[in-house]
């Protein structure tokens, strides 16, 4: 028996952009949420962790996994990280039947590359991947101001059926703290995946 869409595998990429508060807090979410998750993460996501997170990360795939999880107080068994050029990764192929992706935050250089159909890691692989399969894609942009090419290229992936959510945080829910900002963001892309999300703060919502 297939799982159910909510329990089915996720790809999550980090990539170089600064937000990494946002990614480390969707993988935390869907951990708990009993999702299994597929996790890579480009080099420059490491610096960007070290640097936002105080989160240094070993090179090897393991103790990343490791890592991670005890830093976010999850269980190892939720995620699976797996190196830039592992090609032999679910996330690699079609065949896998992952059917959803998020790259969160995502790079205006890596969304450039998602837009143009090239796979020079498997992040931009798999993307393809769920691309040319017709499955969902969120991409997490955070870089201002956008340049004309940063419009287009964002413009071009929602044709294709491409969730764009950029980081843009929202303050009628009256936030008090940073963590209050950055779930709202995840709440929102929690509601894409169509993850149950009870502590959503809803418009409208008391």
């Amino acid at each position: 028996m297939s799982n159910a869409p909510q329990q089915e595998p996720i790809i999550v990429a980090m990539t170089g952009a600064s937000g990494a508060a946002y990614g480390l807090r969707l993988i935390q979410r869907l951990a708990d949420a009993g999702i299994t998750q597929h996790l890579i993460l480009s080099d420059a996501a490491r610096v960007v962790l070290k640097q936002e997170a105080d989160l240094e990360l070993p090179a090897d795939t393991d103790a990343t996994t490791a890592a991670l999880a005890e830093h976010l107080t999850i269980p190892s068994s939720r995620l699976c990280c797996y190196s830039l050029s592992d090609w032999f990764s679910p996330a690699a192929s079609g065949s896998a039947s992952i059917r959803r992706m998020v790259v969160i935050p995502c790079s205006m250089g890596t969304l450039a590359r998602i837009a143009s159909g090239l796979s020079g890691n498997l992040i931009e692989r798999a993307a393809d991947v769920v691309l040319k399969e017709k499955r969902q894609l969120i991409l997490v942009p955070r870089e201002t101001p956008l340049s004309t090419i940063h419009l287009e290229n964002m413009l071009k992936l929602s044709r294709m059926g491409v969730d764009i959510i950029p980081a843009m945080p929202a303050f009628y829910h009256r936030p008090t703290s940073l963590d209050e900002i950055v779930d709202y963001l995840v709440d929102r892309v929690l509601d894409h995946l169509k993850v149950v999300n009870p502590e959503a703060k809803q418009w409208g919502s008391s």
